[in-house]
């Protein structure tokens, strides 16, 4: 009769497993310390953040990130300790360095955008072949769980923040309501069912492994499978962007993060990305009218001075001025027409970082 018991529940069972209740007991250390997220914790030993540091060729010792206004500084070192945390394993590294490095280029992310009333989340971006030597989800559920290096490189972040800036919510950490995906959102692209070149290529990184990264505020669903016209489907882009409710500052910037079925679309009617974007920059918005009614009037006189005249309400206030502020990004399957509207916390800042190939 053959052994219903797989081997590794054998081994448990036979007793080789690693003791559960000593286990316990370091989960619950990492609690009481203030280090988890609300989750469990993986205890980091110095034989495992040790694996980790091996993977780079960066001192333990070098500063990689600060933040300035509350004086608190993020090491190699430190990044590897929150990243054996979070769950990643040690060749992740230097894809956790490059995600944080790109996050500390943006203005929004060094600011104060970790404190923010909107509780911005991360974007991160990977193109490149460590998508696949990693083992990243690149196709269905782009945005969603099942996925070790999607799900663990962002908690690395998110770990970062809190234990090396001390970012913690009812202490710095000023959101009011926040946001669902505040550390969970890496997006691995599909390069492959892509007609354009990946985000990292826009950004001056082409066939390398490189991480792109932006504050965001929310995702919001485009579900447009019931035409085959390019332009009524940008027309759904454009009335999503125009939304009233996200528009607090006169520009509110976006990513695209488009399916390979509209993409292929936009593509097979001979759009580019910048064609997208310039389309969009031309007809997402809102007339002033719309915009007073809903109590955003205030919006309209941002930046004006105190003796212009009022703007008309059959005036078109556009949200958007120029391409950069759209970044498109191709994720998720090819099985049905849904894209993501990616609400940008300030403003991308069209750079990249290279995965380091540690020789």
């Amino acid at each position: 009769m053959t052994d219903p018991v797989p081997g590794a529940v054998a081994d448990a069972v036979a007793g080789a497993a690693p003791d559960p209740d000593q286990a316990q007991r370091a989960i619950e250390y990492c609690y009481e310390q203030g280090w988890s997220d609300g989750l469990p914790l993986v205890p980091a030993s110095r034989p495992l953040v040790d694996a980790f540091l091996a993977t780079t060729s960066r001192a333990p010792e070098e500063i990689i990130g600060s933040l300035e206004q509350v004086g608190r500084d993020c090491t190699v070192y430190l990044a590897a300790v929150n990243a054996a945390m979070a769950g990643c394993k040690p060749e992740y590294f230097p894809v956790v360095l490059a995600a944080f490095d790109a996050l500390m280029r943006e203005r929004a992310a060094r600011g104060g955008g970790f404190q923010s009333t909107s509780g911005p989340a991360p974007l991160i971006v990977v193109n490149g072949p460590v998508r696949h030597e990693l083992g990243f989800n690149t196709a269905g559920g782009a945005f969603g769980p099942g996925f070790r290096p999607n799900a663990t490189i962002p908690r690395a972040i998110g770990l970062i923040v809190r234990n090396a800036f001390g970012i913690r919510q009812h202490v710095l950490g000023q959101a009011t309501q926040g946001v669902p995906g505040r550390w969970s959102i890496c997006v691995a692209e599909n390069e492959e069912e892509s007609p354009w070149q990946p985000l990292a290529a826009d950004a001056g990184h082409p066939g390398i492994s490189a991480v792109s990264a932006m504050l965001t505020r929310t995702c919001e669903f485009v579900d447009n499978r019931a035409t085959a016209v390019a332009e009524e489907v940008l027309a759904d882009f454009a009335d999503t962007i125009g939304r009233l409710g996200p528009q607090i500052f006169p520009q509110t910037p976006v990513a695209l993060v488009l399916c390979p079925e509209h993409a292929q679309q936009f593509a097979g009617a001979g759009l580019t990305k910048q064609d997208i974007q310039n389309w969009l920059i031309e007809h997402s918005g809102r007339t002033a009218g719309q915009m007073r009614r809903a109590g955003k009037g205030h919006v309209l006189r941002l930046g004006a001075s105190a003796d212009a005249e009022p703007v008309p309400d059959e005036h078109f206030h556009r949200v958007l001025s120029q391409p950069r502020q759209i970044p498109v990004v191709v994720a998720g399957a090819k099985n049905a027409g849904i894209s993501m509207v990616v609400r940008i916390f300030g403003e991308w800042s069209g750079l990249a970082t290279a995965v380091e190939e540690k020789l």
